[in-house]
């Protein structure tokens, strides 16, 4: 196992919710996690790009930790091809819960889920929850609603996502490689059983609210699987570029935004091999990115706690390289194929309802098919659990091939 090299929101403010217009992009999901990542990951081979294709199977085994679905039949830790930032062929893992339920014509539909928040380190991977784990607060409630899913008959699969679990780095919340670990797990689900259908929905929460959306612009060439159709929950990856130089100008909310620094800028430097985020922060600035490489956000917090935003970057830094990469990074994104539901909580303080407004705003003038739920009283990560029964009617719909009721009509 390999962490992260080096040191890896609209406005940190705005993500915090402590301006007019919050936008969120990033939210704090999990803590650090001490176990070592699952046997399997660690050991999967690492081919070259003229191998295997994408979605290839290459390894699996059952799962009975606290990463398994309760109502599964089984769910299995797997490893799978994919194609990294680089174009590289890379090894990703993930799990692939299987519904107790007699498959219907064509097989189970899927849920290919993209998770949110955990870090960036190897040890920060859904697959290697465990119960009392540091991320099992956030990893634990998801699952309680992913396993609502399995249980109403569908195959949930769950990317870890390039290098958060295998060889490789992470590259934090890079819309392309994000999408292709979210399709390639569905591709390799079918190889590890017959019985899993082409047919699915990718749905995600916060950073992987940002991968469903992606996602949902996926040029849809292979007919191997279908995607049907898009929900993304309190999505992140609004004025991703604004967060650093808001940071660095010590704006109000800046000191509460440094939790989800590391993470942005490790995975900046993952997708970017042009950037060294070390170049650009004081000693104090370093510390917060060694807890970003070998810990999660917990460890993250545990450091920034003892932090002034005014003390992480160099004077006079010039952060125009990491405006550029974050730039294309940045949702809306590519035009959405599919029809798409958005979930938001009035009381989300980590991605703000305003900020998600102008986004859905923003997919329907670009003429997206988008439904827009909104949940008073609802934070971060009940958002999760309260739009489930919406997004389960969303799913029923778009599978059967019809069109959801649309915000943008």
């Amino acid at each position: 196992m390999r962490l992260l090299r080096r040191p890896a929101v609209r406005a940190a403010a705005l993500v915090l919710g402590v301006a007019p217009v919050a936008v969120g992009t990033l939210a704090a999901t999990g803590a650090s996690y001490a176990a070592p990542a699952p046997e399997a990951a660690r050991t999967a081979p690492q081919p070259s790009s003229t191998e295997l294709p994408r979605g290839s199977l290459l390894t699996h085994r059952p799962l009975r930790t606290a990463a398994a679905l309760p109502s599964a039949r089984r769910t299995e830790l797997v490893t799978y091809m994919s194609k990294g930032v680089g174009g590289q062929r890379v090894v990703v893992s993930g799990t692939v819960a299987l519904p107790t339920t007699r498959p219907p014509a064509g097989g189970w539909p899927v849920l290919s889920w993209a998770h949110g928040t955990t870090g960036t380190a190897d040890e920060c991977a859904p697959s290697a929850d465990r119960v009392g784990g540091p991320a099992h607060d956030y990893l634990g409630r998801v699952d309680e609603t992913l396993d609502r899913w399995v249980d109403r008959g569908y195959v949930v699969v769950q990317t870890d996502y390039e290098g958060l679990g295998t060889p490789g780095d992470h590259p934090y919340i890079n819309g392309a490689s994000a999408r292709r670990s979210v399709e390639d797990i569905v591709r390799a689900a079918r190889r590890l059983d017959r019985r899993v259908g082409r047919d699915y929905v990718a749905a995600g929460h916060s950073q992987g609210g940002h991968a469903a959306l992606f996602t949902g612009g996926s040029p849809g060439k292979r007919t191997d699987i279908r995607l049907r159709g898009v929900v993304a929950i309190a999505p992140g990856g609004v004025g991703l570029s604004q967060t650093a130089p808001y940071i660095q100008s010590n704006q109000p909310g800046a000191d509460r935004a440094l939790g989800f620094l590391p993470p942005l800028l490790l995975g900046a430097e993952a997708g970017d091999p042009t950037i060294d985020a070390s170049a650009w922060v004081t000693a104090e600035g370093e510390r917060l990115l060694a807890a970003g490489r070998t810990g999660c956000l917990g460890d993250i917090r545990e450091v920034a706690a003892g932090i002034k935003a005014v003390d992480v970057f160099r004077p006079d830094v010039d952060l125009s390289a990491l405006g550029r990469y974050l730039r294309r990074q940045e949702l809306p994104g590519p035009r959405l194929r599919v029809p798409t539901m958005i979930a938001q909580g009035t009381a989300d303080t980590a991605v703000g309802k305003p900020g998600v407004d102008q986004l859905v705003s923003s997919l329907c003038g670009a003429g997206a098919d988008v439904t827009y739920r909104v949940y008073e009283g609802a934070d971060h990560r009940a958002a999760v659990e309260t739009s489930y029964a919406d997004a389960a009617a969303f799913a029923r719909t778009v599978l059967k091939g019809g069109k959801p009721a649309g915000t943008c009509d």
